[in-house]
């Protein structure tokens, strides 16, 4: 009987949870949509407009709508999300929070389902590469540093973290052509991941478009994979060929740096990111 009764208890305080869980959840929303409300009600500032313009190579060529899409986005995600100094870098200056946030929200700007990347808490900044973190999920390798251990750009952690190099990051906003940009690489994955699964499919609208995503996805990233296990080189960059998280994360940087060719090598691929990302930057301007 006393064991029934604690058997009882436990059952209690774990639906007691459960719903507690629940109702903060419920309560939390409407006050989230509230701030955000009250943070898009506000002006863009100039000095921000200023850095993206002068940094972000990308902004002068989205169409008007994507670029006022895109400083909305850039606002909540800035008022969301922390931001901390690294190493030897003394502070995250707001030039580094707008160049960060540009290109972050420039994968949000026209899809479907998203909550301005809901998991991620913190963007940990160093001044350039640095050595492997603890809980990482997954990273964009430089090279391998002495000692076994490996240089890295990037890191996207599950447990609500980006870490960046600032050096990489301002060079990929600026270098908009290379097909590489860690900023939109390390998003992509939080995006993966944010069904809890870091597999190279983000959440889609339906079990149809799931289907077609692993066909499209899964074909492109085998033939990859065979390409780069002979010695041969693709337009999407063979980092790509590690994984399908992998995969999807460089096949967002060759959508959004390089889309004309990556529509031309890679039609249905192209298909597939335009779909989900609802933009098509091979028709953007430059």
């Amino acid at each position: 009987m006393k064991e029934m009764m604690i058997v009882w208890g436990a059952t209690a305080l774990l639906v007691i949870g459960v719903f507690y869980y629940a109702a903060t959840l419920l309560l939390r929303k409407p006050r989230m949509e509230a701030r955000r409300q009250q943070v898009l009600a506000q002006d863009f500032p100039a000095a921000w407009l200023a850095i993206i313009e002068r940094r972000c190579k990308f902004y002068k060529r989205m169409p008007d709508d994507l670029r006022e899409v895109l400083k909305k986005r850039v606002m909540v995600f800035i008022a969301e999300k922390k931001f901390e100094a690294c190493g030897d870098l003394e502070e995250v200056t707001e030039e580094m929070r707008v160049v960060i946030a540009a290109q972050a929200c420039l994968l949000l700007v026209a899809v479907k389902k998203h909550n301005y990347f809901c998991k991620l808490k913190s963007i940990l900044l160093y001044p350039g590469a640095f050595h492997r973190g603890r809980e990482r999920l997954f990273s964009l390798h430089d090279e391998e540093a002495g000692e076994g251990k490996q240089v890295l750009l990037g890191e996207s952690w599950g447990s609500g973290s980006v870490i960046l190099a600032w050096e990489n990051t301002l060079r990929g906003a600026l270098n908009e052509d290379d097909g590489q940009n860690v900023v939109m690489h390390e998003f992509a994955h939080q995006l993966d991941q944010v069904d809890g699964q870091a597999d190279g499919a983000p959440i889609l609208a339906s079990r149809a478009d799931y289907e077609d995503w692993a066909k499209v996805l899964g074909h492109d990233y085998e033939k990859l994979v065979k390409l780069t296990e002979a010695g041969k080189r693709d337009l999407i960059d063979a980092y790509g060929a590690t994984n399908p998280a992998e995969f999807f994360a460089v096949a967002t940087e060759t959508f959004f740096e390089r889309p004309r060719r990556l529509r031309k090598k890679h039609r249905e691929l192209y298909d597939e990111l335009r779909e989900y990302y609802g933009q098509d930057p091979a028709e953007w301007n430059g």
